[in-house]
């Protein structure tokens, strides 16, 4: 676990101090992360790095022996150093959790981008289809009219043609 957290992490914090300041300044400092072997040898001398699981997926290493070092050779009690050094811990982890759920990766945003193509994709498939379909009821429903129309100008035929045959008959016999 510890070689492999240290491999895979980067150092994110280290903290430096300002001499003529005689506060305590944020910036890259130290001597980078520390190796797999001397991880363990450090850790059973004190509470030297804690891996900070923000979000439960990503891993940040914090060297805290070295801010409780740089703390101790500025003049700060031992105790004092180590709840500093707690504070500060407790203060990055709570900021590392509320930035992580206040901002979304890289490669969500493309997950959601990639759902959200296929959703559209899906739907303009979805709305072609519904359309191709009603104009074919609509194309069935205008030729069963035109059928129907037909029928009955053939009705309206046959039935003028019987009256108009009727009252010809009917003339004819007035005649004869």
């Amino acid at each position: 676990m510890a070689a492999a957290a240290s491999a895979a992490c980067r150092r994110v914090v280290g903290y430096q101090f300002g001499s003529n300041s005689g506060g305590i300044g944020f910036g890259r400092g130290g001597s980078g992360a520390v190796s797999p072997s001397n991880l363990g040898l450090i850790s059973q001398n004190r509470n030297i790095s804690q891996l900070v699981n923000s979000n439960g997926r990503r891993l940040f290493l914090v060297d805290t022996l070295a801010l409780v070092r740089r703390l101790e050779s500025q003049g700060v009690p031992l105790k004092q150093a180590e709840a500093i050094t707690a504070a500060i811990t407790g203060v990055l982890n709570d900021s590392l959790e509320n930035v992580s759920h206040s901002v979304v990766s890289k490669e969500e945003m493309q997950k959601n981008a990639l759902i959200q193509e296929t959703s559209l994709s899906k739907f303009k498939s979805e709305v072609q289809s519904s359309q191709e379909h009603h104009f074919s009821l609509l194309q069935h429903e205008t030729e069963k009219l035109r059928h129907d129309i037909e029928k009955m100008r053939s009705e309206l035929r046959h039935e003028i043609d019987k009256l108009s045959a009727g009252q010809r008959l009917d003339l004819n016999l007035e005649r004869g």
